[in-house]
């Protein structure tokens, strides 16, 4: 079956950390050393039982043996970049209801992974989610701890990562295509191909392939955000946390602020950065993430033209239709690799639109380009293979499997008159990736899914006895714009604080601004001044 599906990913800190590391892989320098991490100094939902709102759970819901959980902690080694001091973790497994309804019924394992804190005055565990939807959280709690391994944050806290469930190493895993089929051109991206459109029969197919490799439909049924949320209530309790302290990085900002909607006397600090909007529906987000990587594509093509031998030209006007000249032919005839893959148009696509990522990346992206002008395409794919996580042996994780499934019970499913309508908006907001192909009929590939959608939208509104919050937004965001940051702080009625910068979220950058406002936030519970602003 053709391999597509276009649900809205945005990229969490892992994948991030990923294609910085394909840049410095292209450009000699440590990983470290590309991203700048590593010397950060940082100094209406009905839920059917009371446990909405943060009240306790009764023994009569059928939850209590769930929250009443102690995982057993064990040592474990925890994957981390190369470059990237070891820390010391410690692993366990939370069980958890498959269906909240049917506590008695199947159940899920969620994986966990803790790096204890630092000094006696521990304030308690701070949870982490490196976004996605379908990142895993574990390593990257791994990865923060030491990132931030002088903070105040890594000294009071324990960081806790775990991967929700369907995602990583909990179980049961979603899974949908092999890895042949990915690299074959398994569709999960945000970027709408354009060249051969879902059929129902395709839909379908689909859906049958997940469930079977997946575990079944119920599983496919229970893996949205509002599932994960209540999982993260029951990792609280099992933790021996009161209250939840918690840091989400992108879609990890959804989940959290989903969280504070359910569970709002449950809330003790939420940090929510690179803010997806809660009022903003499926439509108009993605479109405004195409605005997003038009203009970052737009402002990469400007610093290329102010330099000598740009392959977009000297005129940054027709950058895009200069990008296209090279890009539209793979869609008949691949690029040449080194390794004999070749590089499809949707590849090189999805490559430079990693580099919209962080203007860390815009060099390697640049040289993508003029190695394309040669008939080469290494360094385009290899930034592709770090956007969808793709090892060097040609395993993937089943991340972006995971975003499709998640995604299908978040976002708002589209008939095929809305779906087209969005893929038609989608590439005249982000003409750079547009095959000039025409669209017939587009279908959701969600539409065979076994339920509707169960996030809703708007969602996190209204919420009354929560404590104040803290937003992070960064003004050149690509994927989840600024205006999706000043959305969310005054929807749950927090605090916010603006991030000069060209990349997605701030809280990977070793900015002591920043780092400094989210560890007064978290430790002292101090917010940020309202206007605040700190400048990559």
């Amino acid at each position: 079956m053709p391999n597509r599906k276009r649900p809205a990913i945005v990229l969490g800190t892992v994948a991030l950390t990923l294609l910085l590391g394909a840049c410095a892989a292209q450009t000699g320098a440590s990983q470290t050393g590309t991203s700048q991490t590593g010397t950060s100094q940082i100094g209406a939902f009905q839920a059917g039982t009371s446990q909405a709102g943060g009240q306790a759970v009764p023994a009569s819901s059928g939850l209590d043996r769930f929250y009443g959980q102690k995982p057993v902690f064990k040592p474990c080694e925890p994957h981390l970049p190369p470059g990237v001091p070891a820390v010391k973790a410690e692993c366990a497994r939370l069980k958890v209801p498959l269906d909240y309804q049917n506590p008695k019924g199947r159940q899920a394992e969620i994986a966990l992974l803790r790096v204890p804190a630092r000094g006696k005055d521990r304030i308690g565990s701070l949870v982490l989610n490196p976004g996605g939807p379908g990142f895993a959280g574990t390593d990257h709690a791994a990865l923060t701890a030491a990132l931030w391994a002088k903070s105040p944050i890594t000294e009071r806290f324990d960081l806790v990562g775990f991967d929700p469930r369907g995602v990583g190493a909990s179980k049961p895993a979603l899974d949908c295509y092999t890895d042949a089929e990915r690299d074959r051109g398994a569709k999960l991206s945000s970027i709408p191909a354009g060249l051969d459109d879902w059929t129902r029969q395709e839909t379908r197919q689909l859906l049958q392939q997940c469930a079977e490799r997946s575990g079944g439909k119920q599983v496919l049924a229970h893996v949205g955000t509002r599932d994960v949320a209540r999982d993260m209530d029951v990792l609280r309790q099992a933790l021996g946390d009161d209250k939840l302290s918690y840091v989400g990085t992108s879609y990890g900002t959804r989940l959290g602020a989903v969280y504070a909607e359910m569970f709002p006397k449950k809330v003790r600090a939420l940090v929510l950065d690179a803010a997806m909007d809660p009022l903003a529906g499926t439509h108009e987000r993605r479109v405004q993430q195409a605005t997003g990587m038009q203009a970052s594509f737009e402002r990469m093509a400007a610093a290329c033209a102010a330099k000598k031998d740009c392959p977009l030209g000297t005129d940054p006007k027709r950058a895009t239709q200069e990008f296209q000249k090279l890009a539209r032919p793979l869609i008949d005839k691949p690029a040449r690799t080194s390794d004999g893959r070749g590089l499809t148009f949707e590849q090189a696509v999805e490559g430079v639109t990693a580099a919209m990522y962080t203007e860390a990346i815009w060099p390697t992206a640049i040289a993508g380009i003029a190695e394309l002008k040669a008939g080469k395409g290494d360094t385009l794919l290899k930034l592709r293979d770090g956007y969808h996580e793709r090892t060097a042996d040609g395993t993937y994780p089943n991340s972006l499997e995971a975003t499709l499934a998640i995604n299908c019970l978040d976002e708002e499913r589209h008939t095929p008159k809305q779906e087209t309508a969005l893929n038609r908006a989608w590439f005249k907001a982000a003409p750079f990736t547009d095959p000039a192909r025409p669209i017939k009929e587009a279908r959701d590939g969600c539409e065979q899914w076994p339920v509707k959608p169960t996030l809703g939208y708007p969602y996190a509104t209204n919420i009354k006895g929560l404590a104040d919050t803290l937003t992070v937004s960064v003004t050149r965001d690509p994927v989840t714009p600024h205006e999706g940051g000043v959305s969310l702080a005054k929807t749950l009625g927090g605090s916010l604080l603006t991030v000069e910068g060209e990349q997605h979220g701030a809280l990977l950058t070793a900015n002591a601004c920043v780092n400094e406002a989210v560890a007064a936030y978290l430790v002292d519970l101090k917010s940020p001044a309202e206007g605040a602003r700190c400048k990559l």
